[in-house]
């Protein structure tokens, strides 16, 4: 597990730069996620805009004005945040031993922010000025939907997070209680419907005030959003955030961490020494959920059972012989599901990608998109830890409930698209 950049670079390199603690490799992966998914949508769009399924729009700009108040405090401001954070971050003593804690805290470090933020406030004054006229000019400028990828982006990271969070601390309302105000601010703990229902509503708004048509938007959007979640739950994997699957019975974690095959009585045993963490996590060792799959000969065994050593949100037992912040692994072995998600994802990005082409009835692509995701997380589910809803007698999680629906309401589309035959091509 590699909580953040300073172990992967220990681990593969040798290498101690303590600064790299501060870039968590979940958010990097998010990042990666974005950029990617960005880089698929302009192409998407780009090529409906060649089939002229898109029309710009005029957008006057005044040229040439000098800069302004406000342009100069933002950019202070963004520069100072920047210095007296982001820098001082590496400069304050005991920082980067809890990095979150340090960036949501009042501390920081004053000169180097100061400075930054003059530089940043004087740049800007040069760079507005320098193209300043002695009379300001309103020009129109033509903007086309790949022009507004940047703003799409925005609005997906942004809504989308908000939702996420939401969700997830609905779905877990006990912890949300116990610790509100943490529970908001922590970089963890995300639910990916969350993001994805407000992010989808908060486009739709944007794709209307922009006069873009939100059905070929949403087909555009698809592989993007299929490719940017494989991405994102290598992060889930990599830094071990708890989004992980099931008990594997057909094995142990010794002392350090490691996989070790075992009998049933060896699980059993190992999950009796362990009572203690499976009553804190679930209440009762009768809600301790496992299944046995034995590993396929031919691939790596940590497929079918990972203890997510040094795992980012400490869960677990400490190891032995482990020294730091990171030191725990889970006490039995789980499924990897972000790993599994990953995999399938890819290869549903690519069943996307491959018959966009094909596709001639707006709507429809986005409808098999919901389709794929929908029947891909349900199943997943069955081998996740998740909080479980008593509903009529039946057992559900949330993304089992809001999947199911997905999938359906996918198919509905699907097959009103068909049926209006609005064709695109």
């Amino acid at each position: 597990m590699y909580p953040n950049l300073y172990y992967v670079l220990k681990d593969w390199f040798s290498v101690e730069w303590s600064f790299l603690k501060l870039f968590n490799t979940f958010g990097f992966f998010v990042a990666m996620a974005f950029i990617v998914g960005a880089w698929v949508l302009t192409i998407e769009l780009k090529r409906k805009q060649s089939l002229g399924l898109f029309v710009h729009t005029d957008k006057k700009i005044t040229i040439g004005k000098p800069a302004s108040g406000l342009d100069l405090f933002i950019n202070f401001l963004l520069g100072f945040l920047l210095g007296y954070k982001i820098i001082g971050i590496a400069i304050v003593k005991g920082a980067l031993d809890n990095s979150q804690e340090f960036l949501l805290s009042s501390k920081g470090y004053l000169p180097t922010g100061l400075l930054l933020g003059t530089f940043a406030a004087a740049y800007k004054f040069y760079e507005v000025n320098k193209a300043k006229l002695a009379k300001p000019e309103d020009r129109t400028v033509r903007i086309w939907p790949h022009d507004r990828v940047g703003d799409i982006v925005v609005y997906a990271a942004l809504f989308g997070f908000l939702g996420a969070k939401i969700f997830h601390n609905l779905e877990n309302w006990a912890e949300f209680v116990k610790d509100p105000i943490g529970s908001l601010i922590s970089f963890s703990g995300l639910t990916f419907y969350g993001g994805l229902i407000c992010a989808a509503i908060a486009i739709a708004y944007y794709a209307k005030k922009n006069q873009i048509p939100f059905m070929h938007l949403a087909d555009a959007v698809a592989p993007a959003l299929m490719l940017a979640y494989a991405i994102g739950r290598i992060g889930c994997q990599v830094s071990g955030d708890g989004d992980w699957g099931i008990l594997n019975s057909a094995f142990i974690t010794d002392a350090n961490g490691h996989l070790v095959s075992a009998t049933a009585q060896q699980f059993n045993d190992a999950l009796q020494q362990n009572h203690g963490y499976f009553y804190k996590e679930f209440g009762s060792l009768d809600k301790v959920h496992h299944l046995s799959v034995q590993p396929i000969s031919w691939l790596p065994k940590w497929i079918f059972g990972y203890t997510y050593p040094h795992n980012v949100i400490n869960d677990g037992v400490m190891m032995a012989n482990c020294k730091g912040e990171f030191c725990s692994a889970l006490p039995l072995p789980v499924f990897p599901t972000p790993f599994y998600e990953t995999i399938i994802s890819t290869a549903f990005f690519f069943i996307l990608f491959g018959i966009r082409k094909n596709i001639k009835r707006a709507g429809m692509m986005f409808g098999i998109y919901l389709m794929l995701n929908g029947f891909e997380r349900f199943w997943i589910e069955k081998i996740r830890v998740n909080t479980v809803y008593n509903i009529a007698g039946f057992h559900p999680t949330q993304a089992e409930i809001i999947s199911t629906l997905l999938f359906f309401g996918g198919l509905a589309l699907v097959i009103f698209s068909n049926r209006k035959k609005v064709t695109i091509a």
